[in-house]
């Protein structure tokens, strides 16, 4: 068994090793950039947003109001004659990258604290890299994916989008595994 706070060097810097990867990955990489694609008739859709004065929020469209209410006939016939949407309201603000990267960052080091705790505790101090490699492999993979696929399963997101971003995942977790074989303490 080893101890969480004896891993803190491969915890912190897996998760400053993700975060270049996934930048190079969004920024350099093309593969993402129809992952959302631009609305016709964008300024009518947002003055049109702007005027029903939504308060920040997920909302989805038609909603049922209720369980009993998906089998209220009119709002069936809603679901039929579409669209149906999904939308995500946030406040009108200037453009920043900031706070999502600081919270990237956070949640990097979240999943390599999990990682690096599931793999502590399975193995001792001195495993094999291929042992480390595999056990914070699986968990960040899991930390990094796995809960993708809801969003394309309940909220109808874009597969290849989910699929690509699990790739992604995939990436992030191989370099966690890397540098916690690298770095697991002898």
């Amino acid at each position: 068994m080893v101890f969480l706070t004896s891993l803190w060097v491969p915890i912190l810097l897996s998760a400053v090793i993700v975060f270049v990867v996934s930048s190079v990955i969004h920024m350099v990489l093309p593969y993402h950039r129809n992952d959302i694609r631009r609305v016709p008739k964008e300024d009518e859709l947002m003055n049109a947003l702007r005027g029903l004065d939504l308060p920040p929020g997920d909302y989805g469209v038609p909603h049922p109001g209720s369980m009993p209410g998906m089998k209220n006939p009119a709002f069936a016939e809603k679901m039929r004659k579409g669209p149906i949407a999904f939308l995500t309201v946030a406040p009108g603000a200037e453009p920043s990258m900031a706070t999502p990267l600081v919270l990237w960052l956070l949640y990097s080091v979240v999943v390599s604290v999990f990682a690096g705790y599931i793999a502590g505790r399975a193995l001792p101090s001195g495993a094999h890299y291929l042992q480390v490699f595999r056990f914070v492999g699986a968990s960040a993979f899991m930390g990094y994916s796995l809960a993708l696929f809801q969003h394309s399963i309940w909220y109808k997101r874009d597969w290849g989008t989910t699929l690509k971003s699990v790739v992604d995942g995939l990436i992030y977790a191989l370099f966690t595994a890397g540098t916690f074989g690298w770095l697991w303490p002898r």
